[in-house]
Order: structure tokens, then sequence, then C-alpha cells
């Protein structure tokens, strides 16, 4: 007990708007429900908790994730209700504190069972809940701080960690154990291959339709790596896992669930470095500072991306260099600083054209094609055209390039691009051109589910103030408004491609 109050438990406390008294009974319920009959906690144990900092036995903290879950309608981990876990080796002094709530980074034990946790949770959820009160961010500079030494140390399984007996066995409040198994390279070749079916459906269609499969196929692989496999089958697990929970947290982001997208990113760089490999590790990190540049805070985005580079190891391959490059640039852009944004952009043009492809490239860099870079530059120059207005000619024609060579299967991206080039042509006096790709835009619209468009939506839509009264424009300004849905608009940067 510390006797200071936990002020992360007294939030979420006060956010559930139950009294002492019901939460106690509550625990008491729900925990004969997970089978612990035996458990009795009183109103002054809920007030020990919360005003003197007790941190309760196992199971109460699963029990109460599970009771804060349901009732705040998103994700709550034991970290979030100020509880530190038992028997955690290597841990950080600094874990746990007020910048670094989750106590990152996790020891190699760790990884699985909190994967398994989260997932569990997230698909206990139910849509009308997802986005709950109370949900916040990491500051970007806070992950950087607290993963730099790890994750510039050389990889290493967690079988180099000291074994024990037993596997581990996620526990999950409120969900059955999963047995750990042991599984075959086949059974991994499945998996793998349903990763690049989940892969090439959000990028057709967006992230709302399959994310909760993602999220189940994933608490599904968590379970599977409790059981202690060899080394070079408990790798490709680890790799499976990454890329499923980089696409969890790429369609969480997709749909407007900016915590747990975020959540799902530090789970892929936990889950890459367990299986040693660095550069998706790498690429993971980059994706959180997509989303941070999305929601206006580019400078955060930057201490990420430098983490993001370094960390991914010499053994990264150019055109992964060359990605992680036209992010930093975007954050550049947001930011106004078109010296650095070109100076970025000309080094992502070089790394990509230093790729002779030589060595094949690894799955989840293979949506990084040419078209991904021109859609990428026009983004970063549509992006700077707000601080530089003659920007956007530039952006108008890597736009049009990424229109050329995209494929049918990208019909987000797409969207994206047409978004880009009409906007641009916005900025650029060009309104006649601007309303013919909009409206290409709005037709396409109705075969995706990303809530990331409807951002790119309404700031197109503030685009078209400056030409009211233009018949042509207040015509697709109805249709804009009739796409957007009715809600308050956030303040974002540009969403990607």
């Amino acid at each position: 007990m510390s006797g200071e109050p936990n002020t992360r438990l007294s939030d979420l406390f006060g956010l559930a708007g139950w009294s002492k008294g019901e939460l106690a009974r509550l625990v008491n319920r729900q925990a004969a429900a997970m089978g612990h009959p035996q458990l009795a906690t009183d109103t002054s144990r809920v007030r020990r908790w919360i005003d003197m900092g007790e941190t309760p036995r196992d199971p109460v903290p699963r029990v109460l994730v599970a009771l804060f879950t349901e009732r705040l309608g998103r994700v709550v981990t034991i970290e979030d209700l100020g509880f530190v876990r038992s028997g955690r080796a290597g841990k950080r002094r600094d874990a746990g504190n007020a910048d670094n709530p989750d106590a990152l980074p996790w020891a190699p034990d760790r990884t699985a069972a909190v994967l398994t946790e989260f997932t569990g949770m997230d698909l206990m959820l139910n849509r009308r809940g997802l986005v709950g009160a109370g949900a916040a961010l990491t500051a970007g500079s806070a992950l950087t701080s607290a993963m730099h030494d790890w994750l510039h140390s050389d990889p290493a399984l967690s079988s180099d960690a000291p074994r024990i007996d037993d596997p581990l066995h996620a526990e999950p409040a409120g969900f059955d154990r999963y047995e750990a198994a042991p599984i075959g390279s086949q059974e991994i070749e499945a998996l793998e291959r349903s990763v690049e079916v989940f892969r090439a459906w959000d990028a057709a269609r967006g992230g709302g339709l399959q994310r909760k499969a993602v999220v189940g196929q994933l608490n599904e692989v968590g379970g599977m790596l409790a059981y202690r496999h060899p080394d070079h089958l408990q790798r490709r697990l680890w790799g499976v896992a990454a890329n499923l929970a980089v696409l969890a947290g790429w369609m969480s982001h997709d749909i407007g669930l900016e915590p747990t997208a975020q959540k799902y990113f530090v789970i892929a760089t936990h889950a890459a470095r367990e299986g040693g490999d660095r550069p998706r590790a790498g690429e993971a990190l980059s994706r959180a500072a997509r989303q941070m540049v999305h929601l206006g805070r580019p400078d955060e985005a930057l201490d990420l991306m430098k983490l993001a580079d370094s960390g991914s190891g010499e053994e990264a391959l150019p055109r992964t260099r060359a990605m992680l490059r036209t992010i930093e640039a975007w954050a550049h852009a947001s930011m106004g600083r078109g010296k650095a944004m070109r100076r970025t952009l000309g080094e992502a043009e070089e790394l990509f054209v230093a790729d002779k492809q030589d060595v094949p490239s690894p799955c989840w860099m293979q949506m990084f094609d040419e078209a991904d870079l021109h859609g990428m530059e026009a983004l970063a120059f549509r992006t700077l055209a707000d601080h530089e207005p003659a920007a956007a000619i530039t952006a108008q024609q890597h736009a049009k390039r990424a229109l050329e060579l995209r494929g049918n299967d990208r019909q987000r991206s797409k969207i994206f691009d047409y978004i880009s080039l009409a906007s641009a042509c916005f900025i650029a006096d060009d309104p006649e051109q601007a309303d013919r790709y909009a409206r290409l835009a709005l037709v396409s619209m109705g075969e995706t589910s990303s809530h990331r468009t409807w951002d790119r939506l309404r700031e197109m839509y503030r685009l078209t103030g400056q030409y009211a009264g233009y018949e042509k424009i207040d015509d697709l300004r109805e249709e804009l408004k009739l796409a957007m849905p009715r809600g308050p608009v956030k303040r974002t940067g540009q969403a990607d491609v």
C-alpha cells in the first residue's frame, strides 16, 4: 500500500459512475462468475484501493478489468487501473509512472499474455461504446523514451530468456483459458495466408468490416504463443502476431478507435521484437507515427519516426527506409517545414530507386510500391500547400501519377489520391478540376468503411468554402454534407494513403 490515492483508478471509477458499495458487490458477483466464489470484497476495501493506493491480490485486478471494460465500452487493462502486475521480471525503474503507464517495454514472458488479454477485452465490447470516455493516447515522446534502449538491443526470441517449467497460459479476465498446444509449420502457413487475405481486404474496403475477425485471429495466436515451440516456429508465430497486430491497429485507426489502435501498434512492436524482426518493429512504430500526424500531432510523430528508423537496424531494406522517410516528410509538411520535407522526400526517392529487389521484400512491405511512393509524396505536398500554396501544383502531379499506377484492389488508397488531388486543385484555384476529382472520390466511397475518408472529406469541404456561390461547387458541398456523418469535427492532419 502506497498511502497515496490511486488517481488512475479514481478517474475511471468516476467515469463509471458507481458507488463504492456498488463496485464491491459487482466485484463479488463477477468473481463468482469467473470461478472465484470465495472472494468477498466490501466498501472499505474498495475505499483502500482508491484512496490509499492498495493493490488488491489476484484475481481482483482481472475482475476489475472485466467490469470497467464492459462499463466504459473500451479496453481497460490492469495498468490502466493503476496496478502493477505481479511477477514482472526486469521491470524498468520508470515503469508504471505517469509518463509510462503501460510499463513499457514488457518482459519477454509478458507479451503473449498482454496480447491475449487486450484482444480478449476488445472482443468483449459491443459497437455502441467502442470509443469510451476517458480514452487517451500516450505521447510519442513517452513511447520513445520507454522503448529506445530495448528496441536498440540485439533482437532475441523469448526462448532465450530463462525457461520455466510450465508454459505461459494467458488468462484474460472474463474469458476461458486458451489451453496452449503445439502447432506445426502447416498451421503457421495457414495463418500467414490468412494475414494476406485480411491485408488485401483492408486495402480494398477499409478497416471497419473485418476488424473483429482480425482481432479474434490475433487472440487465438496469442494463445498459441503460450506454448514453447521450437525456435524456428516460434519466430514465425511471433511474425504472424506482429502482422495481425499491425492490421488490428490500422483497422482500428481507420474507424477512429485511436487509443485502441495505438495499443495494437505497441503490441505489434513487441511481437516483432520477440521474433527478432527489428525492421518489422520499426514499421509498426511508423504506423503509430502516421496516426499522430493524422491527429494533428506531427512533433510526436517525428519522435516516433526517429525511433522507428534507428531501431529498424541495418537489415532494413532500402525500400523500407524509403517508406519511413515518406512518413517523416509528411510530419514535416504538417508543421510547414517545406525545406525539411523536400529533403526527406528526396532521400525517399533515392532509397526507393536503390532497392534493386535482389532480396525479396517482406510480406508487410509489398503494399509499398511506386504508387504508394507517389501517393505519399502527393499527400506531403498537399499538406504543405496549407502553408505554401505553390506546393499544390506538385501535389497534383504526384497524385495523378499515383492514380495511374494504382491497381483496382487498392480502392481506399485511390479515394485518398482523389481527395488529395481535389484538395490541391482547390488550393491552386482550379475549382472545375477540383469538382471532377471530388466527385470521383464520392462515387467510390460507398464501397469502403474508412472513417479516415470522412476526416479527409471534412478538410476538402473546408476548402470549398471560398467557392460558395458557384453552382457546381454549391452542389458538391451539399453532396459532401450528405456523405459525411454528423458529429463534431476533430482537428486532424491529412490522412495517409
